[in-house]
């Protein structure tokens, strides 16, 4: 049994993490300050007795007795991380500089969640883990691109200084039960305007591609690269079919038995025309492997955005 620390356990990703380490058979200490994450996610954990619950910023320090630490606090939709940029930034710096100082003192091994927007608008397609990107570190977006870099930077830095144990993963979309219906992601806003017969809002002209990753897909790769030895990464974990956005809008329309039509809007600055990883060295170091097929992964999304809004 692991003692191990997720911070932003609460939140979509983190929650789902939880789950997978409890059954695992180890100790939980899940750390959220509930700016996006939710007491909803991790609810049906409240009685177990290897699992707590700290309400805690990140952006202050805290010191606890830990084995691991998975990193994952911080708001990953636009809507959320542009609320309030600074703070965005603050805790892709001050609060990884916490956990990292946290690391260091309890000898834990450490994972970063970083993500694809280290990328930026990239130039290359798709996106190999030695590629640098092409992130504007002015623009409205860049609180939370170039703080995932700074993070990453830290760690790597970290890492060199004080010989602290860290693993670095890139997360491209990922999505599935428990994301937030407010959270302005493209998957969650499509399905819940198919439920609602509402008009499917595309920004742009829908020829902007992504790939789409099932969340027990990126939970296999995550504890996969903290269970690995000699490889720190970076690593990109998604899944790497491609689609563009009119796709994904046509096919939640269809899985939904929607009536729902699709509308065009202005394309928001800095949104990047393509994005995929290229999954050879998550494949080769890892061994990992996307299952879930993006229509079996969108029907199982359907169904809890469905009881959700009941």
């Amino acid at each position: 049994m692991k003692n191990i620390l997720i911070t932003g356990g609460a939140g979509f990703i983190g929650s789902h993490l939880c789950d997978r380490l409890i059954e695992e058979g180890n100790h939980v200490i899940c750390l959220d300050n509930f700016f996006t994450g939710s007491r909803k996610n991790i609810e049906h954990l409240l009685d177990n007795k290897e699992f707590e619950l700290i309400r805690h910023d990140i952006i202050e320090p805290i010191l606890l007795e830990t084995d691991e630490i998975y990193n994952l606090a911080c708001p990953a939709s636009p809507v959320h991380y542009q609320f309030n940029p600074i703070k965005t930034v603050k805790t892709n710096v001050l609060g990884v500089t916490n956990m990292l100082d946290l690391a260091d003192q309890t000898k834990a091994r450490i994972l970063q969640a970083s993500t694809s927007e280290v990328y930026g608008n990239p130039a290359v397609h798709p996106q190999k883990e030695e590629y640098w990107g092409n992130v504007n570190p002015i623009g409205i977006r860049s609180c939370y691109d170039e703080g995932k870099r700074v993070a990453e930077t830290l760690m790597f830095d970290f890492h060199r200084q004080h010989n602290v144990d860290i693993r670095v993963i890139r997360i491209f979309n990922t999505y599935g039960p428990r994301m937030a219906k407010n959270d302005g992601r493209v998957v969650s806003n499509f399905i819940i305007q198919a439920l609602k017969g509402e008009d499917i809002t595309i920004y742009g002209d829908g020829s902007q591609t992504r790939s789409f990753c099932y969340v027990d897909d990126l939970i296999n790769g995550m504890t996969a690269l903290m269970n690995t030895e000699n490889f720190i990464g970076p690593v990109n974990v998604g899944n790497d079919g491609e689609y563009t956005i009119l796709q994904l809008a046509e096919k939640i329309i269809k899985l939904s038995n929607s009536n729902s039509k699709i509308v065009f809007k202005p394309l928001p600055s800095d949104d990047p025309c393509k994005r995929k990883p290229d999954l050879t060295l998550a494949k080769e170091k890892l061994g990992y492997e996307p299952k879930i097929h993006i229509d079996d992964g969108l029907t199982k999304t359907i169904e809890y955005f469905s009881k959700k809004l009941g």
